[in-house]
């Protein structure tokens, strides 16, 4: 009966604890929608933000951003995205910035303030350096009479709108509305200059955004690497050469040295039976194996590969022999600092990856 009661008891717990998450959730969700209408249906909102994205972007110097308290975490990571995106921009706490770091900032700049109730008293000096020395200020608050929003050349004034939080107190859903409207103006920011997947590489040589983003011919093992045979050669040689390389394939050429088939260790798997090393490799090999371009990102290689459940893809390269991407070799991973087993890594599920070109 013990037991039964705790498995009661906690499965009680368990629907309590889903119940509040569950009602956290509505209510982000309810916010974000909030917003979303505020900018159809406030055309004072709407007319900012355009401003907004103009000033940030027209402007001949940087983006700071600053606040405090949750307003200034998400200020950071706003600043972080803006940066990230294409738009300099840096964050400055407004307590750093009255002891020295207000000489940061200059009249090229544009300054992007937080706070929620737009009453934050540590925004003050901010307020009147920017008014001393014409320091534009975009603010993000809920209070259209608020001290910032009345000192602020571009007031973005959001939808008052209830917080997770039982008790009214901690910031959830208002920080969530700051971070949306941070984002959304990072990315007109971003599509206003055509910032490009290309740039973006600039910006994220590393990480799971970089591995994206870098080129097949940048990842391909050089031919020296790759494991090759010609045409007529037996398939004793085959075997010795997959071993060598440790690829778990062969490539065969012709007398041009084009490559007309593969074989893998799947196939001398289905060929075990009879004088299999006596055969010779075109009578083994799978003709037509996948190829892909080299220029084409990485994380569109690594759909292709997906998409037709292979290991291994030939990347073509004009005026070159093909170089092989290995998708599950250890000991290139070791010689290489990012192969495609580290794409299938970093690039597992993914969203948003374009889809490469095949011949």
């Amino acid at each position: 009966m013990m037991g039964v009661r705790h498995a009661t008891a906690d499965a009680h717990a368990g629907g309590t604890v889903l119940e509040s998450i569950g009602r956290t959730l509505t209510t982000a969700t309810n916010g974000i929608k909030a917003l979303a209408d505020h900018l159809t249906s406030d055309q004072d909102f709407a007319g900012a933000l355009v401003d907004a994205v103009e000033l940030m972007g027209d402007g001949d110097g940087r983006v700071v951003v600053s606040g405090v308290g949750k307003s200034g975490h998400i200020g950071r990571k706003i600043a972080a995205t803006l940066a990230s995106t294409g738009t300099s921009a840096y964050f400055v706490h407004p307590t750093e910035a009255s002891h020295g770091d207000l000489g940061m900032i200059t009249a090229q700049d544009a300054l992007v303030l937080l706070s929620w109730s737009g009453e934050t008293a540590e925004l003050a000096n901010m307020l009147t350096y920017a008014k001393r020395f014409k320091v534009p200020i975009v603010s993000i608050c809920s209070n259209r009479e608020s001290t910032l929003a009345r000192n602020s050349e571009i007031a973005l004034v959001l939808p008052k709108v209830p917080e997770a939080c039982p008790h009214g107190l901690a910031p959830t859903t208002s920080a969530m509305l700051q971070l949306a409207v941070g984002d959304a103006l990072a990315i007109a920011l971003l599509e206003r200059r055509g910032f490009s997947a290309e740039d973006f590489k600039t910006f994220h040589p590393g990480g799971k955004l970089g591995a994206q983003l870098r080129l097949v011919q940048e990842l391909a093992h050089g031919t020296g690497q790759m494991p090759l045979l010609s045409v007529g050669r037996p398939m004793s040689e085959a075997v010795i050469e997959m071993s060598a390389k440790g690829f778990g394939v062969v490539g065969i050429t012709d007398e041009s040295g084009k490559l007309i088939g593969v074989i893998t260790d799947g196939d001398l798997r289905r060929h075990m039976a009879g004088d299999l090393l006596a055969q010779p490799v075109q009578e083994v090999m799978s003709r037509n194996p996948r190829v892909i371009k080299g220029d084409v990102l990485a994380s569109a290689a690594m759909e292709f590969m997906q998409d037709h459940k292979v290991h291994r893809a030939v990347p073509r390269r004009r005026g070159r022999r093909p170089g092989r991407h290995p998708a599950h070799s250890r000991s290139a991973a070791r010689r290489r600092r990012l192969i495609f087993a580290e794409f299938h890594r970093l690039l597992a599920g993914a969203a948003g990856r374009r889809r490469a070109p095949v011949h």
